[in-house]
């Protein structure tokens, strides 16, 4: 804490000299040695300010956000449980080195489906979330293929699922099906991070929580477990996809273990 306490000192008193030489008129030359010195110590104090861990940390979360809204940082809770997420979904922690694959391999078409229904790319990450990507995953409940759809609802937006089709397990026509049914409850919604919660939990139930708790903002609602960490988790899977060096992903390594 000390430590702390004196270094911003310095920084403060290095920002206040390089003012004070900067703005009041000198008499003599600026090329005098002693004030070049104090001019460069000054200098690197701010930069040394400006590139410390937690000064690049807190750039960095700025930059964070899911389908282009942010994600308010500035709420400690939320800085919080999102840093958790981050931490959970980094390649120590998963060893996701077959989700980088997948990525790879299925997001961008995925990604063309989701444009040309005007859905935020950024919703390519919830079959990554749902199934890993992965058309065999099932649910206890029946919910099925790559968007986990429930029979029914993959009904609804024209998916066949019978006892001989199960079009959930076709790729470009569940991501068709996904898109129109985002789009569908963005005109319920009108927000598209309410729209992610809405999907995992569906809207009715969506619905009622806001209406009872008379919010209209994810962040500030009280949902079931899984609801509450379902954004958290589509930006962590994002963050780690799209920065995986920043989070433990070595792909030379993968190559070396063949």
């Amino acid at each position: 804490m000390i430590r702390k306490k004196v270094l911003c000192s310095s920084v403060i008193l290095s920002a206040m000299l390089l003012s004070k030489l900067y703005s009041n008129p000198q008499t003599e030359s600026i090329e005098d040695p002693y004030k070049q010195k104090l001019i460069a110590y000054a200098v690197s104090k701010v930069k040394e300010r400006d590139s410390s861990p937690e000064k690049q940390l807190e750039a960095y979360y700025k930059t964070i956000t899911f389908a282009d809204e942010c994600p308010p940082m500035e709420n400690s809770f939320v800085k919080h449980k999102l840093s958790r997420y981050l931490s959970n979904f980094s390649f120590k922690k998963q060893q996701s080195y077959y989700l980088h694959e997948k990525a790879a391999k299925h997001l961008p078409s995925i990604s063309k489906i989701l444009r040309s229904h005007g859905i935020p790319e950024d919703f390519k990450y919830i079959p990554l979330v749902e199934s890993g990507l992965d058309a065999g995953v099932r649910s206890h409940k029946g919910a099925g293929g790559y968007w986990q759809f429930m029979p029914q609802t993959a009904r609804l937006f024209g998916l066949k699922v019978n006892s001989k089709v199960d079009e959930r397990l076709n790729l470009v026509k569940s991501t068709h099906a996904a898109a129109r049914y985002l789009k569908y409850l963005y005109s319920e919604f009108g927000d598209w991070t309410l729209v992610a919660a809405a999907y995992n939990v569906g809207g009715g139930s969506l619905k009622s929580s806001l209406r009872r708790q008379g919010v209209d903002n994810y962040y500030e609602l009280r949902l079931n477990s899984e609801t509450a960490t379902y954004v958290y988790k589509l930006i962590s899977v994002k963050e780690i996809i799209e920065n995986p060096e920043k989070y433990g992903y070595n792909e030379s390594l993968r190559i070396s273990k063949g």
